[in-house]
């Protein structure tokens, strides 16, 4: 069955960052600190965020507004600064015009492309759409030739475990008391070359089962 509606998978932007925000508090409420997203859009070259989101159409886009001058940009970066993109008023979900439903991060190491999280939405959860975030990580490593995609997992997460070992992650490790909160294990599983003639064959097809139950998640 093709759900009808459709998402956009693309780059995580800096307006983006409240509403990520909001779906790392929901899905780690013990995480602390929290995730400094602009730092790592600004700042880290290794990481890559991609976001998955749904359109409204029945909310318009906001124009794009004029670029403003550079006192006009120091003052706004001034602003952000001060107030702290935790503090973004937004609207309900249901009147955003683009509802950011899940974000994925990717650090591009020198010898591996390491998932360090993915979070869905809780109202979107069982749509397909983390799976769509670890298909877009893994055209990711692809795309810039990195053999090997890690990343850990807490031992008591079926379900995850379950879509990694569905995409070829192997168990290579276990990491004692990994997890702050309740001082719970972590598995490091890991995938020794997406780039070979066999994996990507696999990967193709598990892409389009994806797209044949789901939909098509446009990406850009």
């Amino acid at each position: 069955m093709v759900i009808a509606v459709r998402y956009l998978v693309r780059p995580m932007r800096i307006e983006d960052i409240p509403q990520v925000m909001e779906i790392e508090r929901e899905s780690f409420p013990t995480m602390w600190p929290p995730t400094a997203f602009r730092r790592e859009l600004q700042q880290n070259r290794l990481a890559h965020y991609i976001v998955v989101v749904e359109d409204n159409p029945s909310v318009p886009h906001q124009a794009e507004p004029s670029t403003p001058g550079p006192i006009g940009r120091f003052l706004g970066e001034i602003k952000q600064m001060l107030a702290g993109d935790e503090d973004v008023p937004l609207p309900p979900p249901d009147q955003r015009p683009e509802l950011v439903v899940g974000f994925i991060g990717i650090w591009m190491m020198a010898d591996e492309a390491h998932i360090v999280t993915i979070a869905t939405r809780g109202t979107h959860r069982g749509h397909g759409i983390g799976e769509a975030l670890l298909i877009s990580a893994i055209e990711t490593a692809q795309a810039r030739s990195q053999p090997l995609v890690t990343l850990e997992v807490r031992v008591s997460n079926d379900a995850a475990i379950a879509l990694y070992e569905k995409y070829g992650f192997q168990e290579v490790g276990r990491r004692p008391r990994y997890y702050s909160d309740n001082h719970e294990d972590a598995y490091v599983l890991t995938i020794e070359s997406v780039l070979t003639r066999r994996y990507r064959a696999r990967f193709d097809e598990l892409r389009a089962a994806h797209a044949r139950r789901w939909g098509d998640f446009a990406a850009i």
